[in-house]
């Protein structure tokens, strides 16, 4: 009971202090507050802009396992070369894969697109849209968000009928009075009936994601207007085939030991020849952006620790002027009994409470800066990162007043007294 109360008169005086001299308490602790707010932007800056790309690359959807031709590598000795003779995935081996594979997939889908297309109503017209051909099972790979209207049915493919599912974007350039469904459109002299609007996305920092400006159409009827690339390099847009696996990851990897094995015997390779095909799955897209962005949080975090140093620097300055201020009061206090634990503690929550201080204001103008309305980079703070700005400022005044803190302990009570 006796050392609480000794505690709590510590954490009294260190209070006092601070009130007795407030203009030096508010400059020093201006150091603190530009050193958490350099560290805790970086973090939040680093981690809205995780968010996003993470958010943006979601249209790669989960448990999905791509067949392609070049596979999700990022590393410096990626062999091109190797990669570069290898055939694209065709209509032919999604039909085979759709034929063969077993009960481990929900769904397997093939689609293609093109770029760069014109799409008229009328008097209307909408340039830059992409025509991306699907089959049946594409909502099953991949998220196809309507909000007005109806999916394809299997009649419609196979019949390779022209109809489509527009973006957002589209449905507003061409039918401005919101009569998208049941109207028509032409898109490479093809005319085409709306039968589905999909939701707005807006912009994401990666657009290839966005639905806004594509038009779906059947891939039979995208293979009557576009000849499939052969090789993936000019000639015609290629495709790519995506499988749906189970939920479970133990049904994912038999999936993917399945469609290896499938997709060798396809392509005849021999069991000694390498496999001229890759099988991609979006996580490792998500483990590179992971590494890249944990880079890039260190990178920011050790230049905002130099901002905090200097904080550090004047606060531990500080305390060693307040020491010798009250050289005379702690000789005081100590030739009437007061231990030295009591000095210790006064001293170093003071430097703490400066730093804690510092430290909620640099928070807190960070969180002024998440207010700031973003459209390219909306900024959120977590309340991790709050956490660990104050955990910093406490660390922070733990080593900038222990020193000022044990030297002051130890004086001895004649001498303090007699110090002018």
């Amino acid at each position: 009971m006796l050392n609480l109360r000794l505690t709590l008169e510590s954490f009294l005086f260190a209070w006092d202090a601070l009130k007795s001299n407030l203009l030096r308490t508010v400059l020093s602790l201006l150091g603190v507050t530009v050193g958490i707010f350099a560290i805790i932007a970086v973090f939040t800056i680093v981690d809205s802009l995780e968010a996003n790309v993470r958010s943006s690359l979601d249209f790669v959807g989960d448990k999905i396992i791509y067949v392609s031709k070049w596979p999700f590598a990022f590393d410096s000795d990626f062999p091109w070369w190797k990669y570069f003779q290898r055939p694209v995935p065709t209509p032919r081996e999604y039909q085979q894969l759709r034929r063969q594979l077993g009960p481990n997939n929900k769904g397997i889908a093939i689609f293609a697109a093109n770029s760069g297309n014109v799409l008229k109503a009328g008097s209307n017209s909408v340039a830059d849209c992409v025509l991306q051909g699907v089959s049946y099972d594409f909502r099953v790979v991949s998220n196809v968000p309507i909000k007005e209207g109806r999916y394809f049915t299997v009649q419609e493919m196979d019949a390779a009928r022209p109809v489509a599912i527009i973006g957002a974007t589209i449905a507003e350039n061409l039918y401005p009075h919101g009569n998208a469904l049941g109207s028509q459109f032409k898109a490479r002299g093809q005319t085409f009936t709306v039968i589905g609007v999909m939701e707005k996305e807006g912009k994401k920092l990666i657009t290839i994601s966005s639905n806004d400006a594509n038009c779906i159409i059947p891939f039979p009827m995208f293979t009557k207007m576009f000849a499939l690339s052969t090789t993936g390099f000019g000639g015609g847009p290629s495709a790519t085939i995506a499988v749906k696996g189970r939920d479970e990851d133990v049904g994912l990897l038999d999936l993917e030991y399945e469609m290896r094995g499938v997709m060798r015997n396809i392509r005849g390779l021999k069991p000694r020849e390498e496999d001229n095909f890759a099988l991609n799955r979006p996580e490792m897209i998500a483990s590179a952006v992971g590494k890249l962005f944990s880079v890039i949080g260190l990178v920011g975090g050790v230049i905002g620790s130099f901002a905090i140093l200097v904080g550090g620097f004047g606060i531990a300055n500080i305390m060693f002027v307040s020491v010798r201020e009250r050289t005379n009061i702690i000789g005081i206090q100590k030739s009437l009994g007061a231990k030295n634990f009591f000095i210790l503690f006064q001293f170093l929550f003071e430097a703490v409470f400066l730093c804690l201080i510092g430290g909620a204001a640099g928070i807190l103008l960070v969180w002024l800066v998440t207010l700031i309305p973003q459209d390219a980079l909306p900024l959120t703070m977590s309340a991790a990162r709050v956490v660990l700005g104050l955990l910093i400022s406490v660390g922070i005044g733990i080593i900038a007043g222990i020193v000022p803190a044990v030297l002051a302990a130890n004086l001895d009570p004649v001498i303090a007294i007699r110090a002018k």
